[in-house]
């Protein structure tokens, strides 16, 4: 599977920079923030992306590499089959690689942008420190919107909402249907190459 998501990677950042020169700006960002798990028991955690991309005017391509993380800890009726007496920690690990499309709004100096985006995940579940584990890879697709103001030279400061989401797979190898989405609060840098 990771030879596959580097292929897909390698074909999308051909695809972006193998247009004409003078057709797009092109662009590097990085974001972090923190995300909240639709799903029960999972804490907020944090999150993270990196993107390369191209910049048409009022619209944006981009490949996004990102990393989100949730934990819990669940008593001993997490689970009747588990007789525990302490708690039961579980990690939940999403890796992602998604092409995305925005469209920009000058506002005079602010730009207001809405995105959406489709790709692939791999979630990957860990429960009491390896005691169950479990990663499928599932499709996945975001939309979100944002604000970013000039700071600088080619140098935008950039904070967004995102809303991320799988489709359902197969979790923790039970036949049990799973399916994540998250809402997250980003804030990063968008820089012109």
């Amino acid at each position: 599977m990771k030879k596959t998501l580097s292929l897909v990677a390698a074909f999308v950042v051909a695809g972006l920079w193998s247009a004409p020169a003078q057709a797009a700006d092109q662009y590097v960002s990085a974001f972090g923030g923190i995300s909240w798990m639709n799903e029960a028991n999972l804490d907020s955690g944090i999150t993270g992306t990196a993107a390369i991309g191209c910049d048409y005017g009022d619209t944006r391509l981009e490949a996004e590499m990102g990393y989100q993380n949730n934990s819990t800890d669940f008593g001993s009726d997490f689970d009747p089959r588990m007789a525990y007496d302490n708690e039961v920690e579980a990690d939940v690990n999403i890796y992602s690689l998604m092409a995305n499309g925005y469209y920009d709004i000058d506002l005079g100096g602010v730009d207001l942008y809405a995105m959406a985006g489709v790709g692939v995940a791999q979630v990957a579940v860990d429960v009491f420190d390896g005691f169950y584990k479990d990663n499928e890879t599932t499709l996945a697709y975001q939309f979100g919107a944002g604000l970013a103001a000039p700071i600088g030279d080619g140098v935008m400061l950039d904070a967004k909402y995102r809303y991320f989401t799988t489709t359902e797979f197969d979790m923790l190898g039970e036949g049990v249907d799973g399916q994540l989405s998250s809402h997250s609060a980003l804030l990063g840098l968008r820089v012109n190459l």
